[in-house]
C-alpha cells in the first residue's frame, strides 16, 4: 500500500504560502511515497513538483484544483491546465479528455466551494472518486455525509490534507493499493477503488491562520493589480 497526498496547494495559490521545494522536503519526512500539488486554478507548481519528486523518493502525480460553476474539482494526471468557470460535466469531461481522474473534494462543504450547493447527488456520483475525508474541518459533519454518500453509490474514497503550508502536508493520506509505484498505476487503482483513507483534523488555529493569509494574500494582489 502506497501513502498519497491527494491534496495540498504551494504557494503558486492564491492562499497557498510554501514553494515546490518546502512541500516535497515535508511529503519526504514525513513517510508518504507519493504527492500531488494542487493548486487552485493553476499547474505549473504541480508539474514542476512531479518533475522534482523523484529527487527526495516521491512519486509525483501532477494536478490542479479546478473551479467550476459548480464548485471545486480535482483533476489527476494532467498535462495542461484545465480552464476554470465551465459547468461541473464541461470540466468532468476536459479532465477525462486528458486520461485524467476527477475527483469531488469536499463536495458538502458549501462554505468552501463544494459543489453540492450547485448540483444534485445524481450528478455528484459522476465523478470518478469523492474526497471523503478532508482534514480542514470543524466538525467532521460534511466528512461523514462524503462518506456515507460514498458508499451508498460505491464510489472510490480518497483523503486529503487540503495543506496550504508545507507542515500540513501528510496530516490525511489515501492509502493506494497499486500495482507498481508510478502515478499511472495510482490513478488506476484509485478508479478501482483500490483505497482507503486515514487522517487527523488540521488544528482550528492553524486552518484560521491558513484562511486569514488567503484573504490577505488576495487583498494585496488586487491591490498590486490596480498599479500593473
Amino acid at each position: 500500500m502506497l501513502s498519497v497526498e491527494l491534496h495540498a496547494h504551494s504557494a503558486l495559490s492564491y492562499d497557498g504560502r510554501d514553494p515546490v521545494e518546502l512541500i516535497l522536503e515535508q511529503a519526504d519526512a514525513v513517510g508518504l511515497d507519493a504527492i500531488a500539488v494542487t493548486d487552485h486554478d493553476e499547474i505549473d507548481a504541480s508539474l514542476e513538483a512531479a518533475e522534482r519528486a523523484p529527487d527526495y523518493g516521491l512519486v509525483g502525480i501532477p494536478a490542479m484544483e479546478i473551479s467550476s460553476k459548480a464548485g471545486h474539482i480535482l483533476g489527476f494526471g494532467l498535462e495542461e491546465a484545465v480552464p476554470p468557470g465551465l459547468s461541473y460535466e464541461t470540466t468532468l469531461e476536459e479532465i477525462r479528455s486528458q486520461g485524467g481522474l476527477a475527483v469531488i473534494p469536499h463536495p458538502f462543504q458549501e462554505s468552501r466551494h463544494g459543489v453540492m450547493a450547485r448540483i444534485t447527488r445524481e450528478q455528484l456520483a459522476m465523478g470518478d472518486a469523492i474526497e471523503v475525508y478532508n482534514s480542514r474541518l470543524l466538525t467532521g459533519r460534511a466528512n461523514r455525509q462524503a462518506e456515507r454518500y460514498a458508499e451508498s453509490r460505491n464510489l472510490p474514497m480518497t483523503a486529503g490534507s487540503d495543506a496550504h503550508i508545507s507542515e500540513m502536508v501528510g496530516q490525511a493520506v489515501t492509502r493506494v493499493d497499486a500495482d507498481e509505484r508510478s502515478a499511472d498505476a495510482i490513478l488506476q487503482a484509485i478508479r478501482e477503488g483500490r483505497t482507503t483513507v486515514e487522517g487527523k483534523r488540521t488544528p482550528w488555529h492553524i486552518s484560521f491562520r491558513q484562511a486569514a493569509g488567503g484573504v490577505s494574500r488576495r487583498v494585496r494582489n488586487g491591490v498590486l493589480g490596480l498599479f500593473q
